[in-house]
């Protein structure tokens, strides 16, 4: 860990001289920094130098950072120092070294030791053995299934010109060769029988091989075991062709999407409703770490359109369309028609009235039903579908009232849906209903034990990476065995609860880590007075539980510590659930319920029958255009009132209205006394970014920050939320989303926070240089706006889609999950960089997913245990629970806050998407429409919780 912001002979100088004479004086005065100096690089840190990545800017120095100075200053005559004093400051025009911090020790030490397994299987390669890189050029352009048997075939008919290699494909435009070939330029020509309309027809296919280039892996070799202190670059295109070459034997025998592989015939598929299958795979990614190389290999589940037929398929998938088989001579709307269009476009499909195994993909549907369309023979004659299909198949069509498939984007091309068969092996791109969720998740939900056997049989089983002849050619090994490895349990902090409870502090000793507030007060809780409530739909019977309901919340908050008024302020409105589909009626409703409150409503609890797309719009309506924070709930949950259903909810509603459930007893400067003071505010920020599902190619994507708004607490956050364009991952208007958040700081603290942690969600390895470069530049633009005023930040990506598995080395009788607190910072981490997994939580279902903390930037310079303990100590103050959550709060928060702001946009999402649901590519999305303003009144709530 070395960079903190001070220069890499590169940033702008102060050409004052009195900070220098103090430190030429007494060197040792700079604060928990290590002066060092080395002939190829300056700056203060410990022994590892950086990744640098060039940037163009040139930041003033921080309050308690200057110029690095050579170790050997203090000797320096003034002439020379003068001379190294020149060349410092004319250093600022080059352009800064933008770096990823390094591991600042070896590890951290605190917690007991706990030995595990990583579903990580160490590959040994040969350094000195060369690869040739081929670019392949095949035409007329194939598609991927047709581009692997043309490699096949190019293979087996040309050994000779090949040197008898069996190089790696990657399905695109790379050939890896362990051997080089007879010549630099090849040229060949391969035909395949490729099927047409009425047969198969040879075609012939023209390949280009050029040479690329050649490397070894000495370079990845000293990466990984991390020799000398020169920094240098991980040599990616090394990595990638073992990558490809590791993939080859999954590649032949499997469906590749994304870095995962499926099939049908893989540990089983499962029926999830709407013409939609679960498939089991694997999933399988090359990774330098400390041990050496490693493929991290993992179970996978995704979603995939049912192979049935076209009529079946579209009777799961729309609801007014099930009794299809029953009403053959059924027609559709106009409006039913763009549904089924969507449903169906860009599915490929294969016909069962002929013998072929041609496919077509579907590109929209007739605008005439089948019964009046007619189309052209060879010979110019109008024939009429219906008819040729009797005539030519002696089949008569029988759903004559719909419309055709129609499978050419250029000229009139149509088959009847009721012949044709959706192919097999297409991801279902579409968004998945909550019950599809649910059983999916459900069947992707194995034990420890489980998916720890699953693995090692994939790992040695046909499609895994130790079948094939691939690696033995390429000279790699990989191991058979998952990596064993030591972690570390870190222990709970201390928690501290409201004063006026029996029980006033609190340590989660059960398994779990949970804690109940049984004889307990939340850590604040707060005044409720004027509070009302609304329902939608509900039946007799269900309404007349509201009173019984009202009555027992209240209690439940008593207990809790919360003040919840037993009377509305109001009297309980009833509407039926159709208000919820009438968003300037729904409007109008709560303004009347907020007027009648005098405008001075606390809190909206809003009750409805079933779940209900208008959820949105309420949310939206509430905290936008009225200005009240609303809870809503299930008529379903008020039948069966538990306690804890209770207690769930009026630790939200205590959250949402500016209280906070518990706090660390033991504060965080007093456990992290080297780097944090009472008396010297942090602020903890998240950041996170939303995207529209994969089919939409125009709504925007939705960015949120939050920071801690108090010290040294630090369990309130305010959010800031915008909307930028389409799919774009770097948060465009980071530095005014942060400089509001500190403006807002000040006026809580009165103070600017001294230090700034940055949490980053959402980021991809393959990002992180282009966030460390754009976002923390923002954070930095956001801080000078503020005279004088530059903290040290820290800025750590937190990943949870990752597919690092840790199980129990020797399994418990009670639970094979790992337990929470568990941590690991070796072995399977990487070779120089600052990252660690963390387990905060306890897995109830499934296989504990740890949470990956990857720090980019430390000013702070924390030790690998200050930081891991800051991180676990957070996890407990999460206010919706009474337990750790899996993720730290701030990025949680940030997750939840950008959430809530897709739910804003949400109908004119759907209906932008209906709009340009024809349009089949789109040169570049539209400009991002604008968020809704806050209302002043729930700005600075947390109102997202």
């Amino acid at each position: 860990m070395e960079e903190t912001g001070e220069l890499h002979g590169s940033k702008q100088c102060n050409t004052k001289t009195s900070a220098f004479k103090g430190l030429i004086n007494n060197p040792h005065q700079l604060p928990l920094l290590q002066l060092q100096y080395s002939s190829h690089h300056f700056g203060y840190g410990y022994s590892h130098y950086h990744a640098p990545l060039q940037l163009a800017l040139t930041p003033p120095l921080y309050q308690n950072q200057t110029f690095p100075l050579p170790p050997h200053l203090s000797l320096m005559p003034n002439s020379q120092f003068q001379q190294w004093h020149h060349q410092m400051s004319t250093s600022t025009t080059k352009k800064e070294a933008l770096v990823v911090v390094n591991r600042p020790d070896s590890g951290g030490v605190e917690g007991p030791v706990i030995s595990l397994l990583a579903n990580h299987f160490l590959v040994k390669f040969d350094p000195c053995l060369k690869i040739h890189h081929y670019n392949v050029e095949i035409s007329p352009n194939p598609s991927k299934d047709v581009a692997r048997m043309i490699k096949h075939k190019l293979v087996e008919t040309n050994s000779g010109l090949l040197s008898g290699a069996h190089p790696a494909y990657d399905g695109r435009k790379s050939f890896y060769s362990p051997i080089e070939f007879e010549n630099d330029k090849l040229v060949f020509f391969v035909s395949l029988p490729i099927p047409t309309a009425n047969r198969n027809q040879l075609k012939v296919f023209r390949i280009n091989i050029r040479h690329v280039s050649k490397f070894d892996g000495k370079d990845l070799s000293s990466y990984i075991s991390n020799e000398g202190d020169d920094w240098i670059p991980l040599p990616q295109d090394y990595l990638h062709a073992l990558d490809v070459i590791l993939r080859e034997n999954p590649m032949e025998k499997c469906i590749s999407v994304g870095r995962s592989f499926y099939s049908s015939s893989m540990a089983g598929t499962k029926e999830i409703g709407g013409g939609v299958i679960g498939w089991r795979g694997f999933f399988q990614s090359l990774r330098p770490t400390q041990q050496g190389l490693a493929l991290n290999v993992d179970t996978s589940i995704t979603a995939f359109h049912e192979s049935i037929g076209v009529i079946p398929y579209l009777q799961k998938r729309i609801d007014f369309l099930r009794d299809l088989t029953q009403r053959k001579t059924r027609s559709l709307t106009d409006e039913e028609r763009k549904e089924v269009e969507k449903a169906l476009r860009n599915i490929r499909v294969f016909v069962c009235h002929r013998e072929t195994v041609q496919r077509y993909r579907v590109h929209g549907l007739t605008e005439d039903s089948t019964e009046n369309l007619y189309f052209a023979d060879r010979d110019g004659k109008n024939l009429k579908l219906v008819n040729y299909f009797k005539d030519h198949y002696n089949y008569d069509i029988r759903f004559r009232n719909l419309p055709c498939l129609q499978i050419s984007r250029s000229k009139p091309c149509y088959l009847p849906m009721e012949l044709c068969m959706i192919c097999e092996g297409q991801k279902f791109l579409g968004k998945l209903s909550n019950d599809q969720t649910a059983r999916i998740l459900k069947m992707g939900c194995q034990r420890p034990k489980e998916r720890k056997a699953v693995i090692d049989g994939i790992v040695k089983g046909p499609a895994g990476p130790t079948s094939g002849n691939q690696a033995e050619e390429f000279k790699l090994h990989v191991s058979r065995e998952m990596t064993r490895l030591n972690g570390r349990i870190l222990q709970p902090p201390k928690l501290k609860l409201g004063d006026g409870g029996h029980i006033r502090d609190i340590t989660p000793s059960r398994r779990d880590r949970q804690w109940n507030l049984l004889n307990s007060h939340v850590f604040q809780g707060m005044r409720i007075e004027r509070w009302a409530l609304i329902s939608f739909g509900g039946s007799q019977e269900q309404k007349s539980n509201i009173p019984k309901f009202t009555n027992q919340l209240t209690q439940r908050c008593e207990q809790l510590g919360i003040f919840l008024n037993k009377s509305t302020i109001v009297s309980p409105r009833f509407e039926s659930t159709q208000v919820l589909n009438n968003v300037t009626l729904l409007e109008s409703k709560l303004k009347k319920i907020h007027g009648a409150a005098s405008n001075n409503l606390q809190l909206l609890i809003c009750i409805m029958e079933k779940k209900h797309k208008g959820y949105a719009d309420l949310k939206r309506i509430a905290e936008t255009s009225v200005g009240v924070v609303s809870q809503c709930c299930l008529y379903s949950n008020l039948g069966r009132l538990s306690s804890q259903f209770l207690a769930n909810l009026a630790l939200k509603i205590n959250a949402k209205v500016g209280g906070s459930t518990v706090a660390l007893y033991n504060s965080l400067p007093s456990q992290i006394p080297r780097l944090l003071q009472s008396d010297e505010p942090v602020i903890f920020m998240g950041a996170d970014v939303t995207h529209p599902h994969p089919l939409d190619d125009s709504s925007p994507s939705v960015a949120a920050v939050v920071g801690s708004m108090n010290w040294p607490a630090a369990n309130k956050y305010v959010s800031r939320m915008r909307s930028q364009t389409h799919r774009e991952e770097i948060i465009q208007d980071l530095a005014a989303m942060v400089g509001e958040l500190l403006d807002d700081f000040y006026q809580e603290v009165n103070k600017l926070p001294k230090r700034i942690i940055f949490f980053r969600d959402g980021v991809s390895e393959t990002q992180f240089y282009k966030v460390l470069k754009e976002e923390l530049q923002a954070v930095k633009e956001a801080c000078s706006r503020f005279p004088s005023y530059k903290p040290p930040i820290t800025f750590v990506v937190v990943q949870k889609r990752h597919h690092t598995r840790l199980f129990p080395f020797e399994t418990d009788p009670f639970d094979d999950n790992i337990p929470p607190g568990t941590v690991v910072d070796t072995v399977i981490t990487h070779p120089r960089e600052f990252d660690f997994y963390l387990c905060s939580h306890w897995g109830v279902k499934g296989t504990s997913r740890p949470t990956h903390y990857h720090t980019l930037w430390d000013e702070n310079r924390f030790t690998s245990d200050e930081l891991q303990k800051l991180v676990y100590n957070l996890c407990y103050t999460f206010a919706r629970c009474t337990k750790p959550v899996s993720l730290v709060p701030p990025a949680y928060y940030a997750h939840l806050a950008a959430y809530r702001g897709r739910l804003y946009l949400e109908r004119s999402e759907s209906i932008a998407f209906t709009r340009n649901s024809n349009a089949i590519s789109r040169a570049a999305p539209p400009k991002a429409t604008p968020l809704p303003k806050l209302s002043e009144n729930v700005k600075k709530l947390m109102f997202y919780c």
